[in-house]
């Protein structure tokens, strides 16, 4: 067989989350846009509009990877085959979760949600990112893309489940609502340290700086908020550029 089932897997999924993504913003879905539905609940881990163009990168991230793993030396290449088929399973998952956002099944976006950032979890550690020699074609095609991936859903899966609790009307333990915000991220900038004391991964971490201006910038009426994030965008901007050069010098 000229390419493997897993190859054409990861191709039709790439397919089946591209044309999903898109038209959930063409038609729209449901006659809602995604970011519209983000504005209705009143949180303060939201980014700014702008900050949701890194869809773009994430999409040429997939067919980045889609095209380099029909590469002919790629077909047994073991990183891939350990990979498996969990990279087409998040690309099926990541279309779901649209149709739950988008239908206001918002308990579900969550287990959803939750189910694509555990995928790609698993996906980063077996694909052992930014801990084996690759070479610059496949750092672009698969562990730039997988990293910024996951930084991304990583902040997605907070901004979701913090939208559902506003939802429910959950009262944070009488803790406010900015203060929540100010602990997600610091929590999220200590996930970013670890990043880089684990994996010196810079573009996981820069995807938590492009979030942090974000939120500073979409909260900049909120003080508390807003000066955790800059703070925070400043914090994350060291540790990725600290990250870039240890793997210059290593």
């Amino acid at each position: 067989m000229k390419y493997t089932l897993r190859q054409i897997a990861n191709l039709v999924s790439v397919i089946i989350a591209l044309t999903v993504n898109i038209l959930a913003s063409a038609l729209p879905l449901n006659g809602q846009n995604t970011g519209e539905i983000s504005d209705r609940f009143q949180v303060f881990f939201v980014p700014a509009g702008y900050v949701f163009a890194i869809w773009f990168f994430i999409y040429i991230g997939w067919i980045a990877f889609a095209i380099y793993q029909f590469r002919a030396e790629q077909k047994e290449s073991p990183r891939l085959r350990r990979l498996g088929y969990l990279f087409a399973i998040s690309g099926i998952v990541n279309a779901v979760w649209l149709f739950t956002w988008h239908y206001n099944v918002f308990g579900w976006s969550v287990i959803v949600m939750l189910t694509l950032l555990g995928l790609l979890i698993a996906s980063y550690l077996r694909l052992d990112v930014n801990r084996v020699s690759v070479s610059r074609a496949e750092r672009w095609s698969v562990d730039i893309p997988f990293s910024v991936y996951l930084g991304w859903i990583t902040v997605a899966t907070v901004a979701n489940i913090t939208d559902w609790l506003y939802l429910v009307e959950w009262n944070g333990f009488g803790i406010a609502a900015p203060v929540w915000a100010v602990i997600m991220i610091v929590v999220a900038s200590i996930v970013g340290l670890l990043m880089t004391i684990t994996r010196r991964d810079a573009a996981y971490v820069f995807v938590l700086v492009w979030s942090f201006i974000g939120i500073a910038v979409k909260q900049a009426d909120v003080a508390n908020v807003a000066v955790t994030a800059w703070i925070g965008a400043g914090a994350m901007l060291l540790l990725a550029i600290y990250s870039l050069t240890r793997r210059q010098t290593a």
